[in-house]
């Protein structure tokens, strides 16, 4: 027992070092193929996409499809032509042959490493769709294993687990849909935003299905899983507490900085500025901060110059050592 102990350390390590010395030889392959952009892969990224997109499957496939609720997007119009055409046609395979062109198309702009990542979900969310529907013995056939035949609660967890896999896909680089490449290809040249043109798209599908089986429960229903999987999505990407971005115009900007650094210890930001009516030298403090820490800046703005201009925005992402100093 204590020989086996002794030896597992050591082959986990030669197994680490062997993944590695694959990798680097891969990445060094598609360097000299003129690909450098493909240095930029993370193997450790291939690791976690195997577990979004087996969370992404058992949204779908144990909450969603049990109860006929459909899914968004290219997912969406899988799981409709899943229900619709004869049995050999599964599931897997419309999320493979709808997905991948669509990803392939947006190579250029997209670029290689987010196809690769993209794909590479694609395919195992594919292959655990499968594995769920047809291998291991899990009954998905009328009711959901976890929350039976209540739609509402489908519709909720359904949403709820399959936005984790896509927001997990997206924050690796990657993302488990075709649809957004096509926004991003096509939004802009019909004036649209890439979230309006998803929607537009996701609208249409609902309608599509509602007419086609001349019920407006389920659409309805599936809608509640849009809602509740694009809340997840931002909350897996963003992150619950989000970053403040505070500007502060004022006359005063060495006193207030000063009382800035020392209360909250972070990185300051100084922009020099003139007021369009007064003609007058100004400043613009640029300040991130939490949204808890809110009403204290302004108080302490406020103390120092009452006729200070404050605004607060909030951001998404913050990156950088500067503003994170305490």
């Amino acid at each position: 027992m204590k020989h086996k102990m002794k030896k597992s350390p050591q082959l986990l390590r030669r197994l680490r070092q062997w993944i590695v010395g694959i990798w680097q030889g891969l990445c060094a392959l598609c360097a000299r193929m003129g690909l450098k952009q493909l240095k930029k892969l993370r193997w450790q990224n291939f690791l976690l996409l195997i577990v979004a997109g087996c969370i992404n499957a058992v949204g779908v496939t144990m909450f969603l499809a049990p109860v006929n609720l459909y899914d968004s997007g290219i997912s969406g119009t899988s799981m409709l032509l899943w229900q619709v055409t004869p049995e050999q046609y599964s599931l897997s395979l419309f999320l493979v042959i709808l997905n991948v062109p669509l990803f392939l198309f947006g190579l250029r702009k997209q670029g290689w490493c987010f196809t690769i990542y993209s794909i590479w979900a694609v395919m195992i969310y594919s292959a655990a769709s499968y594995l769920i529907t047809d291998i291991l013995p899990v009954d998905v056939s009328v009711a959901s294993p976890f929350a039976g035949q209540d739609l509402l609660l489908c519709a909720i967890f359904g949403g709820l687990v399959s936005g984790a896999g896509s927001g997990l896909t997206i924050r690796l680089g990657g993302a488990i849909d075709g649809m957004e490449v096509l926004g991003v290809t096509f939004a802009k040249g019909l004036g649209l935003t890439v979230g309006s043109f998803v929607m537009i798209y996701n609208v249409i599908l609902y309608l599509f299905i509602g007419l086609s089986f001349n019920s407006w429960v389920l659409p309805l229903y599936s809608i509640v899983t849009y809602f509740v999987g694009n809340k997840t999505i931002d909350f897996i990407v963003e992150g619950l507490d989000k970053a403040k971005s505070v500007m502060i115009v004022t006359m005063r900007e060495d006193d207030i900085c000063q009382a800035l650094s020392e209360e909250f210890g972070r990185g300051i930001t100084q922009i020099p500025a003139k007021g369009y009516f007064s003609g007058g030298d100004k400043c613009v403090i640029y300040f991130v901060v939490n949204r808890f820490q809110i009403p204290k800046v302004k108080n302490l703005v406020t103390e120092i110059d009452p006729m200070a201009f404050i605004t607060v925005t909030e951001i998404s992402d913050v990156m950088g050592t500067s503003v994170k100093q305490k």
